[in-house]
Formats: C-alpha cells, structure tokens, sequence
C-alpha cells in the first residue's frame, strides 16, 4: 500500500477523556473512530490487525477440532427467560421491541443459542464430544464505557461451547481449550498468567482468566513466586496471615471506650496511640444480600471480599448497607458497628477471629470495646472472606503472593449441566438412557486484545506491534528532494510485495522527521529508510521499531534484510 493513497487519519490532540495509552494510541495513530460512549469503528490499520488476531484464533480452534458458525446478535427474549438470565442481567442486556411488541435482546454471550441448536440436533451419545465457536458482535449496556476498547459496549468476542457426554470428558474438553488458549497468547506476543476466577452471571463450575499483564489494568490479580498459584483477587485465597505482634493472648477483661471522631481503622489507631495496630482491630461491614442483612468482620488491615462473601451467603451480589440502613439495622452509625451483641448473622474471617483482645466498635455511637475475643465475646460463622494482597502467605505453599494488574483476555467455564438441565438438552447413552449433555464455554474478547497488545507494546513515540498481528510489516521510507530515493524505495516496495510481505511504501512529500515520527507511531515493525546520502554507497538504513539503533544494509540486499529482520522479530 501505497502511504499518499492509504486512508490513516493521524491526530496531534486526543479527546481529554482518553487515558490510557491504547484508548491515546489507536486514535492518534488512526487505527479507530469513536461513534458513541462505549462504540468504536475500526478504520483500515485497526482492520488489519483485527483480521490478524482473529486469523491465529481461527487456525488454533480448528487446529483444536472446534468448528465455526455464526449465530444471530438479535434474539428472541424467550431463550434468556427459559434460563432466567432475561432478569438476571438487569439493564446491562440492550432489550427492544419489533413492531409487533415482540421481545428481543442484542446478544451478550450465546450459551442459551448454542444450546438450543444442539438440543434440536444432537440426539445420541455418538455425536458427542461437539465444539462450536464464533467470531461475532456482542452487545451489553456498560454503565461506564471506558478506556477505548477495553470496555465496550458493542465489541467482538471469539465464543466457543463444548458438548460432551460426562464431567471427565467435559473436563478433557475444558484442559483441551486452555493449552489451545496457551498457543493463542502466545503467538499474540502477550505476556499473561492464567487464574482462577469468578463465573459471574455464565454460571457453571470451574473457570479461568488469561489476564494480559499490564500496569494499567482494571483487574488486580494475585500469583504466587514459588509455585503456579494466581488468581483475581475476587477469588483469590490466601494463606493464614502472622498474628498480630507483641500482644497478650490471654482474653483480658471487656471494656467500653468512648472514642469519638473514630469512624475509620487509620482513626481508632490513632486514638489509641502505641497501644495497637490496624492488626490489633476488627473491620466490622453491613451487607445486604438478598432480603438477609449481616455482618462481615476481617481484620483492620485486611480487606472483605465480595464475592467470597456472597459465594458463602449463596446470592449472585452482596451491596454494601448505605448510612440509613446501617443506623436502622444496628442502631448506630458507620465507623461503631460491631459483632458483640449484633442481632444478625456474623460471617468472620479466619484471621479475625485469631485476634486476641481486639478492637472494635460498640454498636454504640462513639464507642469502640477492647479486648473483644471470639467465642466469648461474640459468635461467628468462620468463612474465608478477606481478599489477598502482596506479600500474603500463598495458600498452596510457602511461597508469598505478588500483586499484579491485569486486562482479562480470555475466559474459559466449564458449565456442567446448568443449561442443559434448564433447556432439556439431552442425548441418549449407550443404554438408551436420557441424559443431560455437559457443557462448556471459552470467549476471547477479540477487539479487546488489540487494546491489550498495544497496553504491552508501546513506548512513548507509539506502538510497538508484534510482527505477527501488525498491520504492515515493513514500511520503506523515502527522503531526499531528488527522484533517486523514491525510485528505489519503490523498487525495494515491489520486491517485497512479490515475496509475500505487507509493506506500506511512505510516498508522501513531507519531511523526513514528520515520516519518521508517523513509522514510530503506527508501529510498524521494521522501517527502511532509502535516503540520497545513503545511495551514493549503496546503502540504505534498516531499524527495527523494538530497538533504538539503525544499521545500514546494502540497498541491493535491502528486500533480503528486511525478510531476516522479520524472522528474527518473530521468533
């Protein structure tokens, strides 16, 4: 492609909403248009590198024995009734009305889809193990469409669903799709972990994330030095944490302090000056999960997890009470509440319950009690609910758990029967026994991850894509005011365009600061410079856009040169 007939509309300035560097990038260096909060059109670079990530995805599906189809986006609302999900996802499911006043909903996954082309068309124990996948839209109404295409509320997803006869075999499907997903990221150049995590509103069993390692990640994930532990915080478990130091643990007696202006632990801790720590206190939180109000107690310095928290009490979410309902509940006010004499169900982390003669508040407006111990002072049920951080004990061993930011690439479910079960998808055993089929689901956010490539691979002149998703691989680089440079740039163009490699020939009359400035932004991976000086000893410049330094290479070689350069990039 020729640069002066190619359609890269670059920006100097960026919307100020735009933050991270992939939401800057990709519209600075023309690779997407927003249309709408949460809505993006992808223009000629970002294509291309889109159709690279869904090519490796389609070659490592099929590879892995998958087969595509494409479902429709724009579904009749009776298949999310039928699994109870057409509630279940609230506002977050785009619902709309044909003319008729017909329901329907634009997509967000297609489990229930899936599930029935298999139920109308599977019917015996002889078509099973099955795999189906899609590249396609997915729609759902972000409340806080954010960072570009990172979190969208139109986007491309790669969602594939496995079919089998039994758990094991279902989790032979399951440990089939997650080394098909290693080779993905892989040849993506990514650096990623895969952790445990939350099957959210998908359901099912078991799941894992393939977080894309990034500082500037939504998601904190947790991942052991010394062995393969890591998790999203949201499920992370972590190992008993040390007890509080230089304290009694013989129970001293019960007293009640009057501590005014102590609403937070940093507050309490301060008040009671060298007498404790953060550690030395209990955090006490009112939830509403469900119709059922209770209390979750970890310790000062640790953090509740929610979604534990709401494993354990068997709801989809626990809220946490506002101002008005916690004075309701407890007669008191946020920063006193406390477990001693609470008329509720107490939900206490192992680590809490440890602390001998704690701090913590009265469930008396301002007053904190010390020396507060478990089993006498107050009962609890002992549920692992704080959430892990660097540096706690990791729980598979006796190694400490790392903290890291991450961009959720990839999900990967194993479903069990849980939609089978609620829309009779059933086939016939080798008994001729009715049986429900076992399920599982793997999604790629597609367009997501060009936004997580670009979040690994820049550096503060642009992009720095990896050779095998960038959407040129070469650029050659005329400059000079004479014919010479772009006669043989052009001639170095077609050599490599005869050989089978993207080149995108930067023909424009500018200077050569503005062409070199243009090559580092878009990213292109090797850049060839064809210059008058040069020439005259019959050498161009060949600079790869990973390293600083340029080398020259004779200008008869240069097709050949660039050729290694790209091995060489690749791996």
């Amino acid at each position: 492609m020729r640069y002066s007939r190619a359609f890269i509309p670059t920006l100097k300035e960026v919307p100020k909403d735009a933050t991270m560097p992939s939401h800057v990038l990709m519209l600075r260096a023309g690779y997407a248009r927003m249309v709408g909060a949460g809505i993006y059109e992808l223009l000629p670079l970002g294509t291309r590198v889109l159709h690279k990530i869904e090519r490796i995805i389609r070659e490592e599906m099929d590879g892995a024995g998958a087969q595509e189809i494409l479902m429709p986006t724009f579904v009749p609302s009776e298949y999310f009734k039928e699994t109870g999900r057409w509630d279940l996802y609230g506002p977050t499911l785009l619902r709309i009305k044909d003319r008729k006043g017909g329901e329907y909903h634009l997509a967000p996954t297609h489990e229930e889809i899936v599930t029935d082309v298999v139920r109308r068309e599977i019917k015996s124990y002889r078509q099973l193990p099955l795999n189906l996948y899609q590249i396609q839209l997915k729609y759902r109404d972000e409340p806080r469409p954010r960072a570009g295409l990172l979190r969208c509320r139109e986007f491309i997803m790669k969602d594939a669903y496995s079919f089998d006869v039994s758990e094991e075999a279902a989790l032979e499907s399951y440990a089939q799709m997650r080394q098909t997903y290693h080779r993905i990221f892989q040849r993506l150049g990514l650096d990623y972990r895969v952790v445990e995590a939350d099957s959210g509103a998908i359901g099912g069993k078991q799941s894992a994330e393939f977080q894309v390692l990034a500082q500037t990640g939504e998601d904190w994930i947790v991942a052991c030095g010394a062995c393969d532990y890591a998790a999203n915080v949201e499920v992370a478990q972590a190992g008993r944490a040390e007890p509080p130091a230089n304290q009694s643990t013989e129970p001293a007696a019960l007293e009640k302090v009057e501590t005014p202006d102590t609403r937070s632990i940093d507050e309490v801790v301060s008040f009671f000056g060298g007498q404790t720590t953060a550690s030395h206190t209990l955090k006490s939180l009112l939830y509403a999960a469900g119709e059922e109000v209770v209390l979750a107690v970890v310790r000062g310095d640790h953090e509740i997890n929610e979604i534990g928290l709401a494993r354990h009490l068997g709801v989809e979410e626990v809220v946490l009470a506002s101002d008005a309902a916690v004075k309701e509940a407890t007669s008191t006010e946020i920063g006193f509440v406390g477990p001693v004499g609470f008329k509720g169900r107490v939900i206490a982390d192992p680590d809490a319950v440890a602390v001998p003669n704690a701090i913590v508040g009265a469930g008396q407006t301002p007053y904190h009690y010390k020396n507060v111990n478990h089993g006498r002072d107050f009962e609890a049920e002992v549920v692992s609910i704080r959430q892990a951080t660097s540096g706690d004990p990791c729980p598979n061993c006796d190694g400490k758990l790392e903290l890291y930011r991450g961009i959720e690439g990839g999900h990967i479910f194993v479903l069990g029967t849980h939609y089978s079960d609620k829309m009779r998808a059933t086939f016939l055993d080798e008994e001729g026994k009715s049986r429900s089929i076992v399920m599982g689901c793997y999604g790629i956010g597609v367009t997501r991850l060009i936004a997580a490539i670009m979040e690994q691979h820049h550096d503060e002149h642009g992009i720095r894509w990896p050779v095998q998703v960038a959407p040129y691989q070469v650029i050659v680089t005329p400059i000079g005011k004479d014919e010479a440079p772009l006669a043989k740039a052009t001639e170095i163009y077609e050599s490599l365009q005869a050989e089978g490699v993207e080149v995108l020939l930067d023909d424009r009359s500018e200077r050569p600061g503005v062409k070199f400035k243009d090559a580092d932004l878009l990213g292109i991976p090797v850049r060839i410079t064809v210059g008058t000086r040069g020439l005259k000893q019959g050498t161009v410049e060949l600079k790869k856009r990973t390293e600083s330094e340029s080398q020259d290479v004779p200008a008869d070689d240069a097709a050949a040169a660039a050729r290694a350069a790209l091995v060489e990039l690749a791996g």
